[in-house]
């Protein structure tokens, strides 16, 4: 596909102007960033492995009727979506105590919690994407009391489909978060699910040995970070098995190719 006027670049993806009116399309990049974009790396085949990932549950997420961005796989690292006005709020659904939650309470990392829990984060790099209640979201704008209660449900009712998806192939979703972004019809706006869904986003542990199976590994120097991500989409049934990782490196692949 011909290269199209880019829109934006984040940490981990550039967004270009689609093919159609209120349409772009969303390429995942190798590069991880971790604390804020403080550390920075790359992870040779994530922004592959996370396109077919996300792709995956995005499609399997539409099935069941919650509304996605997603539109369709276009190659092995580039999507079609529609375009959204970003809600600038990070959903983050927790299951079990880890990361910042652990940091700020003294909880044991690992610890069920005693129920599931939804918490806000603003989203401003410079200032850290801080921790916000709902009061501060309603009292700035940010969304409003519908849309707040909008992604709250939408984000419930994910979290209970991805925590069942997950356990069938004996991962353990520890908590994850989501974007939304508003699409608008005329005056009339509403709220659908946006960014990605991929282990750049989530705490996967594998149910045995909790050994994690995410980008945590990158965050605490655990190396491996490409045959976690590659084991995640293994047990999806997105990566066959014994399949040859540099494949998913197409400038190795193609090195060698020419041997």
């Amino acid at each position: 596909m011909a290269r199209r006027r880019q829109i934006y670049e984040g940490k981990a993806k550039i967004l270009y102007e689609g093919p159609e009116p209120g349409t772009l399309i969303q390429y995942f990049k190798d590069d991880a960033t971790a604390f804020n974009a403080q550390k920075k790396g790359t992870i040779n085949g994530k922004g592959v492995l996370n396109n077919r990932i996300s792709e995956h549950v995005f499609t399997l997420l539409g099935n069941i009727g919650v509304p996605t961005h997603f539109i369709r796989r276009l190659n092995m690292r580039e999507q079609l979506i529609r375009q959204v006005e970003i809600v600038p709020i990070e959903v983050v659904v927790r299951n079990v105590a880890a990361g910042s939650i652990s940091k700020r309470l003294g909880i044991e990392e690992g610890q069920q919690l005693p129920r599931t829990i939804i918490e806000y984060y603003y989203k401003d790099d410079a200032l850290g994407d801080p921790m916000v209640s709902d009061e501060h979201i309603l009292c700035f704008g940010w969304a409003a009391q519908d849309e707040l209660h909008e992604m709250a449900d939408m984000a419930i009712r994910v979290n209970d489909f991805l925590s069942g998806l997950f356990a069938g192939i004996g991962i353990r979703l520890v908590d994850f978060k989501l974007e939304f972004g508003r699409i608008w019809d005329n005056d009339f706006s509403r709220i659908i699910l946006a960014d990605e869904i991929s282990p750049d986003g989530c705490r996967l542990w594998d149910m045995a040995t909790n050994e994690k199976l995410d980008k945590d590994r990158f965050r605490r120097d655990l190396g491996g970070e490409v045959e976690a991500y590659q084991e995640v989409a293994r047990r999806l049934g997105l990566l066959p098995e014994g399949a040859d990782s540099a494949v998913l490196d197409l400038e190795t692949h193609r090195k060698k190719r020419e041997k």
